[in-house]
């Protein structure tokens, strides 16, 4: 009956090149992002040294070994977060919409930024204002849009901190 429940060879062997991918992915990965995932101090040492490898076989020998570490990572957070980076989650894809959505009116109506103000009512008014002035007038200048971003920055966290509804409602 144990042997029933066991995964087959081939299972396991999957799982392991599966593994073995995942460490693959975590070396194009910059020192940042790798932070950002929390990997144990084995394992992100490992990370490291195979970003210095250059010899075909050293390379292959350190990603087998970073697969035998990623066997006792939480493998399903680590993809959970490089999806999100992929871009890939839906509940982030949504958030950034609906931030988009947010800055597109804020730039368009004059009293989205009232409405918003009113949901929120710890927001930083005067400097969404400034912001959007500075956005509106780089957009009709022409110039690079470092407000544009920057008001963006802005109302995704302050999105971030609950429900907000979504402009179109």
């Amino acid at each position: 009956m144990a042997e029933a429940e066991r995964p087959s060879k081939t299972q396991r062997k999957k799982e392991m090149h599966e593994l073995q991918a995942l460490g693959v992915r975590l070396v194009a990965l910059n020192p940042s992002q790798l932070r950002e995932i929390g990997l144990t101090a084995n394992l992100l040492a490992a990370v490291e040294d195979a970003k210095r490898f250059t010899r075909h076989e050293a390379r292959r020998r350190q990603m087998q070994y970073i697969g035998r570490l990623m066997r006792g990572a939480d493998a399903g957070a680590i993809r959970e977060k490089l999806k999100i980076w992929d871009g890939l989650s839906h509940e982030h894809v949504a958030r950034q919409k609906r931030v988009e959505r947010w800055r597109d009116r804020l730039l368009e109506d004059e009293n989205a930024l009232g409405e918003l103000a009113g949901e929120r009512p710890g927001l930083d008014a005067p400097r969404l204002r400034s912001l959007i002035r500075k956005a509106r007038d780089e957009r009709a200048e022409g110039r690079p849009p470092h407000n544009y971003r920057e008001l963006f920055r802005l109302l995704r966290e302050v999105l971030a901190e609950g429900p907000t509804p979504d402009p179109g409602d």
